[in-house]
C-alpha cells in the first residue's frame, strides 16, 4: 500500500511540473521595450544604439525573432558596461506562435555571423578560444542551430 502512494505521489509531481516550469517562464510583450524598460531603471542615463536589437527569424520557423547586443547599451556615459575579455551579453528571444515572446539563451560572445547552411539558418558565435578549450588569440567559432526552443551545436572550432 506504500508503495502505490508513493507511485501516485510521484506521478502528480510529475503531472504538475511542467505546469510550475511553464509558469517560471513568462511571455514578454516586446524584448525590445523590456530589456530598454530594464536598463532604463538601472541607469541614470541609458542610450542604445542600432545594433542594440536586432530582428529575424532565428529558429527558421518564418516567425520574426529578436535579439539584443548589451554591447549597444550606454549606460551613464559607458559604453557596454556588461562587457569583458569574454565579450558582450547577447539575449535570444523566440516568438511564439500566439504571440509574445521568451527568451531561450544568454551568451556572451564578441558577436555572431547568419548565415545559411544546408538550406537552414544558423549562427557562427565568435567567442573567447578557452570555449573551444583554446589557448591562442584566435577567437572561439562555434556553429550552432536553435531547435525547439533551444540551442544545438552543430561544430566548434
Amino acid at each position: 500500500m506504500k508503495k502505490y502512494l508513493m507511485i501516485a505521489a510521484q506521478i502528480l509531481i510529475l503531472a504538475l511540473l511542467p505546469a510550475a516550469a511553464s509558469a517560471q517562464q513568462e511571455l514578454l510583450n516586446d524584448p525590445e521595450i523590456y530589456e530598454k524598460d530594464h536598463f532604463r531603471k538601472q541607469c541614470a542615463t541609458a542610450q542604445f544604439g542600432s545594433g542594440f536589437l536586432t530582428r529575424l527569424d532565428i529558429n527558421n520557423d518564418g516567425i520574426v525573432d529578436a535579439l539584443t547586443n548589451h554591447g549597444e547599451l550606454t549606460c551613464n556615459g559607458v559604453r557596454g558596461k556588461d562587457c569583458n575579455e569574454d565579450g558582450c551579453p547577447y539575449n535570444f528571444y523566440l516568438r511564439a506562435k500566439e504571440g509574445g515572446y521568451f527568451m531561450i539563451a544568454t551568451a556572451r560572445i564578441y558577436g555572431y555571423d547568419f548565415i545559411k547552411r544546408f538550406g537552414n539558418m544558423v549562427f557562427v558565435l565568435k567567442m573567447h578560444p578557452r570555449f573551444c578549450e583554446r589557448t591562442d588569440e584566435k577567437p572561439c567559432e562555434t556553429t550552432v542551430r536553435v531547435r525547439g526552443g533551444r540551442f544545438v551545436t552543430i561544430s566548434s572550432k
